[in-house]
């Protein structure tokens, strides 16, 4: 049987995952040789002036709060950032990766995420960022479960594609719960993942992508006697393949 112990901080976990989805910010400052090795320095010595240098007035204010956030919850979080070449004229993408470690109730919480960040230069400026190919997991589990996901990182607006989260190992006697639903842009705060048993080793799901391109972004938690386990998947949708 699961320990009903380890519920006890689903909102604290769910709470953390909009740290890693911000859609939309925009920083003042053009992309010099040194760029990507300053910002990622300064979020690896929480230097929120930087932050407040190189970003817009509104945008700054949003960041350094999202920021301190989860400073505050993985005080020792690593980010590693690459630039990555795009082929589109004016756009940049940069890939990040995030891991950090939280002690709660006495079990480790190791969040680990990673995203492309794509932006374009407008006047010197990086302008219009979106968040893509995010995948986050917090987990309190030391690994122990021996878990795969299979989500697509993008599909077909319009067609039906399956989500699987799969525990490998056979359940035998062991009861696990879990849930999974579309994350709501509008109210992530509010909305809730109900858990339920799952009978069949992991959580297996159909569902059709939305008709306009986009960014579809599911949340879900599987709860184990070895512990939990939430995630965080974005899936491109697109017009073609």
């Amino acid at each position: 049987m699961f320990n009903l112990n380890l519920f006890k901080n689903i909102g604290f976990l769910l709470y953390l995952f909009v740290y890693l989805i911000i859609p939309y910010s925009a920083i003042t400052q053009t992309l010099k040789v040194d760029f990507t090795r300053n910002l990622e320095n300064s979020l690896n010595n929480s230097d929120l002036e930087f932050i407040r240098k190189n970003f817009r007035n509104e945008e700054s204010q949003n960041i350094q709060k999202q920021f301190s956030k989860i400073i505050n919850d993985f005080p020792n979080s690593k980010w590693k950032i690459t630039r990555l070449k795009s082929n589109i004229p004016n756009e940049a993408i940069l890939r990040i990766k995030v891991s950090g470690e939280k002690i709660v109730n006495g079990k480790i919480h190791i969040l680990q995420s990673n995203f492309d960040y794509l932006f374009s230069i407008v006047n010197g400026k990086i302008d219009e960022g979106i968040i893509k190919n995010l995948f986050t997991t917090i987990r309190n589990d030391d690994k122990k479960i021996d878990i795969s996901f299979k989500i697509p990182d993008r599909v077909l607006t319009g067609s039906k594609y399956d989500i699987d989260i799969i525990l490998n190992k056979p359940l035998e006697e062991v009861i696990i719960a879990g849930a999974i639903k579309p994350h709501q842009v509008n109210s992530f705060f509010e909305q809730e993942i109900l858990l339920e048993p799952l009978a069949s080793g992991g959580i297996f799901k159909m569902t059709r992508a939305p008709s306009k391109p986009g960014i579809q972004i599911w949340s879900g938690i599987i709860a184990h006697p070895e512990g939990m386990i939430t995630f965080t998947k974005s899936i491109n949708i697109v017009d073609e393949l």
